[in-house]
């Protein structure tokens, strides 16, 4: 299937065309459809399949259609919410993109810097607008925003939403919008009260569930190593330092972990930065900035925040804290295999995330090759080890050697023998 198969209006074909798609991610080549024809959707599919496409794209070419000449300032037509800035920074950009020869105005507006920019742009009209849910309240409270001509309504990484706590503020953003209106909910897992909530708000959508468990595994080269909480740091550094590694993502299960984490690498000599909630919208720019552009080669991220994190060929993530939900991880470890791109993951594993493990084992259907000859085995001498004994001995005296290219070209993050490796599994035809 390829785009031009889909009954989209030339202008936006035009945009896909220009940044050299083709044929649509699963994800979208499923959704468009249905939403082309206003029934409601509840998509679920992990992130870097496509899903903002999925949607901006349907809604882009209604807002097309229907374009009549307005008396006074454009009215809000369309709504996303989202949980975070950095990810209605991205949706804002790729309403931009696809709709760039359309003539749809849109903007986005988030908290954690002044309002008077994203006030100037809503006084001025717009189509579509972008928000997170404290900021597009604050807004409405203060009468910049009207939400009674929204005719699309969008709630994307509702997992997420639910997570950090928005559910009451969804909930009154639900109760100011028109009762007719196309919803649409999309998720990059889809736990029971995610399907609740969408049975209540939705009431009858179609589905689109593109799971992701088995194609992220079989994408992601992955690793485990057992060690003990305490001698999680010094792992990192001496993997990070016997490696070159041009960009790794590490992931902390806390905002306070995270800064520990960034303020132990630097002090040993890498280059790294946080980004999480508590960190300012500059401050989170800047450092995804630097990361994009390869000034940093290690970020640090909580769960939340790095729902906005987009970044192309992205080499190594790493799992500093196993998450406690299942989903969460293949998220991770998806984000080194966007689309249809390979990665590579290395997960650390105390003896209190041991249950986590077996949930995660049992959701991706394989055991993780395990890493049993690394300094710093549970229990052992070097389990103590001081800082300096992570730093790499000089060539020719090293236990561990720099990766190798294997024989897909990619480098092997996996030292020694593993305890248990699976062949690959082909995939169902």
């Amino acid at each position: 299937m390829t785009f031009d198969q889909l009954d989209i209006v030339e202008p936006i074909l035009k945009a896909i065309e220009e940044k050299g798609y083709t044929h649509p991610t699963p994800i979208q080549g499923k959704s468009i459809p249905i939403l082309l024809r206003k029934r409601d959707l509840l998509g679920c599919a992990q992130t870097g399949t496509g899903k903002t496409a999925a949607f901006a794209i349907p809604i882009l070419q209604h807002l097309h259609n229907d374009q009549r000449p307005e008396k006074g300032r454009r009215k809000i037509k369309a709504l996303v919410v989202t949980p975070t800035r950095e990810l209605a920074i991205q949706i804002r950009d790729s309403f931009n993109e696809y709709g760039k020869h359309t003539g749809i105005v849109n903007t986005v507006v988030f908290g954690g810097v002044k309002q008077g920019a994203q006030t100037q742009a809503l006084n001025r009209g717009v189509d579509v607008l972008i928000a997170t849910p404290g900021r597009l309240l604050d807004l409405i409270g203060q009468g910049y925003i009207s939400l009674r001509d929204i005719q699309y309504f969008v709630l994307d990484e509702a997992d997420q939403m639910l997570d950090m706590g928005f559910i009451h503020d969804i909930r009154r953003i639900i109760d100011m919008l028109p009762k007719r209106r196309q919803s649409l909910f999309f998720s990059a897992t889809m736990p029971p009260k995610i399907v609740s909530l969408a049975g209540k708000i939705l009431g009858n959508p179609d589905k689109v569930t593109i799971k992701p468990e088995q194609a992220t595994a079989e994408r992601v080269e992955q690793s485990l190593y057992y060690v003990s909480k305490k001698a999680k740091p010094k792992l990192l550094i001496f993997l990070l330092k016997i490696q070159e590694i041009e960009s790794t993502l590490v992931f902390s299960r806390t905002k306070h972990g995270a800064d520990k984490i960034t303020r132990v690498l630097k002090k040993a000599g890498i280059n790294a930065e946080a980004i999480h909630g508590n960190k300012s919208q500059n401050a989170r720019q800047l450092a995804l900035g630097k990361f994009k552009s390869g000034e940093i080669k290690v970020l640090v991220a909580t769960d939340i925040a790095a729902r906005g994190i987009d970044v192309s060929q992205l080499e190594l993530v790493v799992n500093f804290d196993l998450p406690n939900i299942p989903e969460t991880y293949v998220h991770r470890i998806g984000r080194t295999g966007r689309a249809s791109a390979s990665g590579n993951s290395i997960s650390f594993c105390d003896v209190e995330e041991k249950p986590y493990l077996k949930d995660i084992q049992k959701l991706i259907r394989q055991e993780i090759p395990v890493i049993t000859d690394h300094p710093y085995l549970p229990g052992g001498v070097e389990d103590v080890a001081t800082e300096a004994d992570v730093k790499p001995k000089r060539q020719g005296q090293r236990r561990f050697s720099r990766s190798k290219p294997n024989n897909s070209g990619k480098k092997d993050f996996r030292r020694g023998n593993s305890s248990s490796r699976r062949k690959p599994q082909k995939k169902a035809e």
